[in-house]
């Protein structure tokens, strides 16, 4: 399976460009290509393989000098089986343009090597790669440990960077398991939050890092926001001072399968839009086993925006994730599952695509 998540940012002043019909029908036909291609990438069971024997789907292995609207593929109903023949073919006349002027950060999981081929071949595509790497953990009073950098790979940073002379590479840093008490006794001490800045900075340096994607806000809820606000803008500075980069990833402004707040809102992104560089909007994952549903409907993804920056003062701060998955969500199941071209044949996927597609033109 291959798995990258993008986010993208929203220009400041081109709300209604970038929200219009024919944006929304480009990003509903990106993703679809998306989905196909990990189906048609999974890995078969021996049961699978035999039904597969007899009805393999073709696949388009060479590049391509023209691009994917010259030949046609960027339509609003694609079909999938155009879109499992075409999705290796890529245009490497192309693949070094950019068509976008904003910020894109690309996440890359470990456990997915493709994802690091994915960034060298299209790294000037990109203006921040983000592998999912790093864990920060609390080990007594001002005393805090660094874990995953056994991931950290300087053959392959070095490699992007090559690619792309303007690329930043920014891991994600996750707060594992913090308690509550160890959140509280960083929050009361500026000792603590000192040493803590202090230490990532140190971190980035050593490890020759541009920066972190910091993963924070969710674990508390919507508890002690004030000290956290105060906690991120002081890291926010500290790594400002050594010309470090600070993303923060925030969920939803606009609760999933509601119109509520989420647990971030306009007044928290107003406190720290001018210290943080870029924020990771989670815009995925509305649905859910007890509510199915699309992964990421327009009009959510276009609220979440419009709570946090109405007057568009700071959009261009905002990147807006865009999910590269879809998920299944089965009547026995208890719970969702990343679609996969493991968990059931090619073309038991294609006749859902294509049930799907019949049900949204005669609706």
């Amino acid at each position: 399976m291959q798995q990258l998540r993008v986010a993208s940012v929203v220009p400041r002043g081109q709300e209604e460009l970038d929200m219009g019909k024919n944006t929304v029908r480009l990003l509903c036909t990106s993703l679809s290509l998306i989905v196909i291609c990990w189906l048609a990438e999974g890995t078969l069971s021996k049961t699978d393989a035999k039904k597969g024997a007899t009805k393999k789907l073709e696949e388009k292995t060479l590049h391509s000098d023209k691009n994917v609207q010259d030949r046609g593929l960027v339509v609003v109903d694609p079909k999938a089986k155009d879109i499992i023949l075409e999705h290796r073919s890529y245009c490497s006349k192309k693949m070094k343009e950019r068509h976008f002027s904003g910020d894109v950060l690309g996440y890359i999981t470990p456990w997915n090597s493709h994802g690091y081929d994915i960034a060298k071949i299209f790294g000037n595509k990109f203006t921040l790669i983000s592998p999912v790497w790093l864990q920060v953990k609390r080990r007594g009073k001002e005393r805090f440990q660094f874990t995953g950098l056994h991931d950290a790979d300087k053959g392959w940073m070095k490699d992007v960077r090559k690619t792309s002379k303007n690329i930043k590479i920014v891991p994600r840093i996750l707060f594992d398991g913090w308690t509550y008490q160890d959140f509280e006794s960083v929050f009361g001490s500026e000792d603590e939050i000192e040493e803590l800045s202090k230490n990532m900075v140190l971190l980035a340096k050593n490890e020759n890092f541009d920066g972190f994607v910091v993963e924070v806000w969710s674990q508390l809820g919507n508890q002690k926001q004030m000290d956290l606000i105060h906690l991120l803008i002081h890291l926010s500075e500290a790594l400002h001072e050594a010309q470090l980069k600070v993303i923060l990833v925030i969920p939803p402004a606009v609760a999933a399968g509601t119109n509520q707040p989420g647990m971030f809102t306009k007044k928290e992104f107003d406190q720290l839009a001018s210290a943080i560089d870029s924020f990771s909007l989670m815009t995925y994952d509305y649905s859910t086993p007890q509510r199915p549903g699309p992964n990421s409907p327009l009009p959510w993804v276009r609220a979440c925006v419009q709570v946090l920056d109405p007057d568009s003062k700071w959009r261009n701060k905002i990147l807006l994730g865009l999910n590269f998955y879809g998920m299944d969500y089965s009547a026995l199941g208890a719970s969702g599952e990343p679609i996969v071209g493991s968990s059931s044949t090619h073309e038991e996927h294609l006749t859902r695509c294509n049930k799907a597609h019949t049900l949204r033109v005669q609706t």
